[in-house]
């Protein structure tokens, strides 16, 4: 089978397609054949290297997708043929509290395929049944590979983590991004007003259309000052984060008294500058968030099914042309998100 091996760290040439055996599947265990994997920016930070954090090389890229059930162990209650959502996230130890309280994300022994270990950027790929989500009718495998990763990091971020609700203003950093572009849907799901932000109008487009009700351009050094003026001076109730340092001072500075700052990572560096009394005086809670609980994606599914939710597409690519699909996601030049179709 034809799968894609990030072979050492550096830029796109340590990226390679090689042939493995397709895989069989042992008791407990689907065989699904890959019918699309999402590219994300942990494809780019596994490919470049985690300073402090080393990764096992080679490495199969690509955390979120879905596929069909292709072939099964004993044991096993999916037919073969049923369209599978394929979990990013899987843990070791199914006896752990997090894991019996539902919070299987915040467990010591939690890890992310495509990251921890192989992912799904390839033909066929082998997982236990309890990691293989049914999809409900209708619903396109394509499109919903785009999906997994980005709708419940926001789901952690927004729901879990920062408990947003109906009387809530929320701030949505990249409308384009995965997680920007699922996090404006959520919140809007929960009645929540929503501001959103892109440095095109193309991108602004998309967030509004996207249900956020206002988009302004934070390439305007003063962008901060745009939400302050659209909630009359007061700021927002909670900012989801995901930038980093290019928009932190921004984000804490038009937080309302009482607000939340949810945070999942940043794209443009990881260290940020705090003012203690900023924080302390306002009452601000900053709040860190990773994942969220696999027990979300039935729900997530069922909204995306119904047309609540959707994964917005740039486009699709097949698996070989996995080198172009990380420049473009480098240069910034997608709206939404880029799926591989593998066997193309």
């Amino acid at each position: 089978m034809q799968a894609v091996h990030v072979t050492a760290h550096g830029g796109p040439e340590v990226v390679q397609l090689v042939d493995l055996p397709i895989p069989e599947p042992g008791p407990g265990e689907v065989r699904a054949r890959v019918l699309g994997v999402s590219v994300n920016h942990l494809d780019l930070w596994v490919r470049n290297g985690m300073p402090g954090m080393p990764l096992p090389l080679p490495m199969i890229p690509g955390c979120d997708g879905c596929g069909v059930v292709d072939a099964v162990g004993a044991g096993v209650t999916l037919q073969v043929g049923q369209p599978i959502l394929l979990e990013p996230g899987y843990n070791d130890d199914l006896s752990s509290p997090e894991v019996r309280r539902g919070e299987d994300h915040l467990a010591a022994d939690y890890k992310i395929r495509g990251e921890h270990t192989d992912g799904f950027a390839r033909e066929y790929v082998v997982l236990p049944e309890r990691y293989c989500t049914r999809l409900p009718k209708g619903l396109d495998p394509v499109t919903t590979a785009a999906a997994p990763l980005t709708f419940l990091t926001a789901w952690g971020m927004l729901i879990e983590r920062a408990r947003i609700s109906s009387s809530d203003t929320v701030l949505v950093l990249g409308a384009t991004s995965g997680v920007g572009s699922a996090g404006i849907q959520i919140a809007r799901h929960q009645g929540a007003l929503v501001i959103t932000t892109a440095s095109t109008e193309a991108g602004r487009a998309m967030g509004l259309d996207l249900g956020a009700h206002h988009a302004i351009d934070h390439a305007d050094p003063e962008w901060f000052k745009r939400v302050k003026s659209l909630t009359n001076g007061r700021g927002v109730d909670v900012v989801m984060e995901h930038v980093g340092p290019a928009t932190w001072r921004g984000s804490m500075s038009c937080l309302a008294r009482n607000g939340r700052l949810v945070t999942c990572g940043g794209t443009t560096g990881p260290k940020v500058d705090i003012l203690l009394p900023h924080l302390f005086i306002k009452n601000l809670s900053l709040l860190g968030s990773t994942m969220g609980p696999r027990s979300a994606f039935p729900l997530i599914l069922e909204r995306l099914a119904a047309g609540d939710y959707r994964a917005p597409l740039d486009r699709t690519l097949p698996l070989s042309s996995v080198h172009e699909a990380h420049r473009l996601l480098e240069e910034r030049q997608v709206l939404g998100k880029i799926v591989l179709i593998p066997g193309e």
